[in-house]
């Protein structure tokens, strides 16, 4: 079945979605921040069938998550390490976290916690405004059009509508 193309449209979340919105690259992600980095390994962890990982493992190469470290020469064995673009990706995963844990964890509480190790303190994700360091939230946050927005839509009504221009 031929999917979506995401990759083009003028929104960073759909772009996003574009690379890494199937279900298993996310968790491919979470065990290469577990320090999983061999194709054996994410397989035996994740349960994922060869192909698919390959697929997986091959598009996060591409697209600069990972990256491959020869290992072995004969026969040649690559291991996946995290690029800093795929380091950079950790705090998506930790908001992931946080919403799973107040929304789906059962009455046992959260699987997994993260530890600071900076301050020693257990911890979760918080999103807070780079200026003024405030949390983040949908009732006091606007969206604008960015210098990125295409000029093709800035003049749409219903688009100007959408992020209140006048």
């Amino acid at each position: 079945m031929r999917r979506t193309s995401f990759s083009h449209w003028p929104c960073s979340i759909a772009r996003t979605v574009d690379l890494l919105g199937d279900a298993w690259t996310p968790l491919v992600l979470r065990e290469a921040f577990y320090g999983v980095r061999r194709f054996d390994a994410f397989q035996r962890e994740l349960g994922i069938s060869r192909n698919t990982l390959a697929d997986r493992l091959r598009r996060l190469v591409e697209a600069g998550l990972l990256d491959t470290r020869r290992y072995e020469d004969e026969p040649p064995r690559h291991e996946y390490v995290l690029t800093e673009k795929g380091r950079d990706f950790f705090p998506v995963l930790a908001a992931l976290t946080r919403w799973g844990d107040r929304w789906l964890a059962g009455e046992e509480g959260a699987p997994v916690v993260l530890r600071h190790d900076r301050c020693g303190h257990d911890t979760e994700a918080e999103v807070v405004c780079a200026a003024c360091r405030e949390p983040l939230r949908a009732d006091d946050t606007a969206m604008r059009m960015g210098p990125g927005f295409p000029d093709r839509l800035r003049e749409r009504p219903e688009v100007r509508r959408r992020f209140g221009v006048d």
